[in-house]
């Protein structure tokens, strides 16, 4: 297996694990990935998911080129859009996932961390788009996702020259949350999932529905799509949990229900 899933009471732990390549990923692991994605959309149970690397030297350095780029498609599977989809391409996944970057983020390793929501790094991660650099470009939203997060010059930077940036760089430009001693990586990004999971599970990925769509849809769409999904909320046996809870000084048991 490529791919280890591991739950943990709530939270769901994603590793990517070819060590021996860099956690670089060939088509099985794009398709262990794939499933585990799904898994965490689709498990009741499942309330946040961590992503990381096997190991201490790479999260992942995207695709194993040696596997996946002398792979020729017949050209009918250009249309098989639902096929095998990532987070990072195409699948809707409402749920927190955070980033534990361990090492070298590079290529399709980037353009997954550009999918998640809170990203954690140790102090030898290393962040670049190198694809333009063996001819390539950064799919599965690298090319859409780079210039929505990071400011223009910056992004064109890392699209154009294929370079890459340290940690304390990424800091610096937002593209990650924080960074971390390598000793202190996974407990930081599970201590973000813990508090997370002490929230309303519905409240966290309404939340996070809205605000991507928000960067996509007129302010206006917005608001209405917000009081809709407030209507439902308000519906739910966690709203009453709640304020029940806070008028009770006792920390809320959601149930996601």
């Amino acid at each position: 297996m490529s791919i280890n899933f591991e739950k943990r009471g709530s939270i769901a732990v994603i590793t990517i694990n070819r060590i021996e390549a860099l956690n670089a990923m060939d088509p099985q692991t794009y398709r262990e990935l794939s499933t585990a994605w799904v898994e965490v959309r689709d498990n009741p149970d499942i309330w946040v998911a961590i992503i990381t690397g096997a190991g201490d030297k790479s999260f992942t350095v995207g695709a194993d080129l040696k596997k996946t780029i002398p792979m020729e498609e017949e050209h009918w599977e250009f249309w098989k859009t639902q096929n095998n989809q990532l987070l990072n391409s195409g699948l809707e996944v409402w749920k927190p996932v955070i980033a534990a970057v361990n090492g070298y983020c590079l290529g399709g390793g980037m353009t997954l961390l550009l999918a998640t929501d809170i990203r954690i790094a140790s102090e030898n991660a290393t962040f670049g788009l190198s694809e333009v650099k063996r001819g390539l470009l950064p799919g599965n939203g690298g090319t859409q996702r780079t210039l929505r997060q990071l400011p223009y010059p910056i992004a064109m930077e890392l699209l154009l020259t294929g370079d890459s940036i340290n940690a304390e760089d990424a800091l610096r430009f937002g593209l990650i949350n924080k960074v971390v001693p390598q000793d202190e990586l996974m407990d930081t990004a599970m201590n973000y999932a813990f508090r997370i999971c002490e929230n309303g599970p519905l409240a966290v990925r309404a939340i996070k529905e809205l605000s991507i769509r928000s960067q996509y849809m007129h302010f206006q769409d917005g608001l209405r799509m917000e009081t809709a999904m407030q209507k439902i909320l308000k519906q739910t046996d966690d709203a009453i949990e709640g304020p029940l809870a806070f008028a009770e000084k006792r920390q809320a048991n959601f149930k996601g229900k």
